[in-house]
């Protein structure tokens, strides 16, 4: 009998609709909004709300156009992956490893924050023990099954979402006088203390840079939606509801929070948005109730950014620009030797941290500053030269981008420069310097990488 080849495994399609719908939410409610929140506003004052607002917009745009290309081609890769076929295989190297460096740096920033969490509850067992303990668990439910990764994703999400519908409610109450445990009511903070722009519209373009990253990880629905079945309905409802998200979640939490809290409160950067804006309102418990929820989010934070770091990095070992072993799937539909390599590279990341604490770490988060506005900005060129690709081949674009090419331009106008504003900026231009670095070194190795697998081809002919 003639041996037949066992056929290839693929990526699993394990994630039930639910969990898409959660992951898609998941992926724009982080810590930076129940704790970064806070310097944005002390940076901005009650405008933080006009930052907000154009970075949302800004995002959405983004998100309209990664959408337009997922739901024609639906893959693991994603943007990383589209750069490659519409601008050139040293884009999709440069881009899909700058955004695994970006994950896999800010695992062990969240492990951390969570385990500090931790620590101050249970202060005997030391924060490093705290820290290793969440990454190997989510390393281990990452490693089953796909579906594991889902499910406890579903149940973050779900705990962020009722957390912020009850602050919302909370607020509300308060801005229209039936607070009954605070004399608070109104919107009087949000033109009082120099009014709603004390620091000029110029803070406003800074806040901006302060949120930017606060909504980075909405992009992250359409790299789990390759493992879902009919991903392009998956993608096609996320990216239509995006802008919904972005009202709830964000603008609606900080006008309350400007509309109550002082932008100039001292204890606002203290204490974190969200935690002064209950205090104010005499809220039982509103430390542990915050730093519960901010548990939840930093946890959440780095199972996504496992499993996303996983994907990409299994991608780009699919497409060659990673080492082979990368794109191996285990049984369960895994891709294993991705999800242990990207846990291994948080564990070094969280070591360094505590060996070296605020040295060699803090050196290697810099550079992590503007992989975001990259990412977007790939994202919008892929798109412009794709979206010509897609009609001349034929395809159906069930989702398209709004007034194109005008928008899309539009926005590639927008982030270039705002990376030109971080980098004459000197709060924004060694990060900015170190990010530019590391994709230059990225850039060149992709292109060596190019050279040298031409010269082997044209050798063996």
């Amino acid at each position: 009998m003639p041996h037949r080849p066992t056929p290839a495994r693929s990526l699993k399609h394990g994630l039930t609709s639910r969990q898409v719908s959660m992951i898609s939410i998941a992926g724009i409610i982080g810590a930076g909004l129940f704790i970064g929140s806070s310097n944005a506003i002390a940076t901005a004052g009650p405008a933080i709300l006009l930052s907000y607002g154009l970075t949302g917009l800004l995002v959405l745009l983004v998100m309209r156009m990664l959408g337009e290309m997922a739901i024609v081609q639906p893959d693991s890769g994603s943007f990383s992956t589209y750069a490659s076929r519409a601008i050139g295989p040293w884009a999709g190297f440069t881009i899909g490893w700058l955004y695994w460096w970006f994950w896999v740096l800010i695992i062990p920033v969240e492990a951390i924050a969570g385990a500090d969490i931790l620590h101050a509850w249970f202060p005997l067992v030391p924060s490093w023990a705290f820290a290793f303990v969440i990454m190997l668990g989510l390393a281990a439910t990452n490693l089953v099954s796909v579906n594991n990764f889902g499910t406890f994703e579903y149940w973050f999400a779900l705990v962020k979402v009722i957390a912020i519908i009850a602050f919302l409610l909370v607020c509300g109450s308060a801005v229209v006088g039936v607070w009954p445990l605070a004399p608070v009511s109104g919107v009087g903070q949000l033109l009082g203390n120099g009014g709603f722009m004390p620091n000029g519209f110029g803070a406003v373009l800074g806040g901006v840079l302060v949120t930017i990253f606060s909504f980075f990880g909405a992009e992250i629905v359409t790299i789990a939606a390759d493992e879902t079945a009919n991903p392009r309905e998956k993608i096609r409802r996320a990216t239509n509801l995006v802008v919904y998200r972005i009202a709830l979640f964000y603008l609606a939490s900080i006008f309350f929070i400007v509309s109550l809290v002082a932008w100039n409160d001292p204890q606002l950067t203290q204490a974190g948005s969200f935690q002064r804006a209950l205090e104010v309102l005499n809220v039982p418990g509103a430390k542990w109730l915050v730093d519960v929820v901010v548990l939840v989010a930093v946890t959440s934070c780095m199972n996504s950014g496992l499993y996303t770091a996983s994907r990409m990095l299994y991608s780009l070992g699919a497409r060659g620009d990673a080492h082979p072993l990368a794109r191996r799937i285990s049984a369960n539909g895994v891709p294993s030797v991705a999800v242990l390599a990207s846990t291994l590279a948080g564990f070094v990341g969280c070591f360094i941290n505590y060996v070296l604490p605020g040295k060699v770490f803090s050196f290697l988060l810099s550079t992590t500053g503007a992989i975001a506005l990259l990412v977007y900005l790939v994202i919008a060129v892929s798109q412009l030269r794709m979206r010509r690709m897609m009609e001349r081949e034929g395809h159906d674009l069930p989702l398209k981008m709004w007034l194109f090419p005008w928008l899309t331009w539009l926005v590639i106008a927008v982030i270039a420069l705002v990376l030109g504003y971080m980098l004459v900026t000197p709060a924004y231009r060694y990060e900015t310097l170190m990010t530019a670095a590391v994709a230059g070194s990225m850039l060149l190795i992709g292109l060596l990488r190019r050279r040298r697998e031409a010269g082997v081809v044209a050798v063996s002919r």
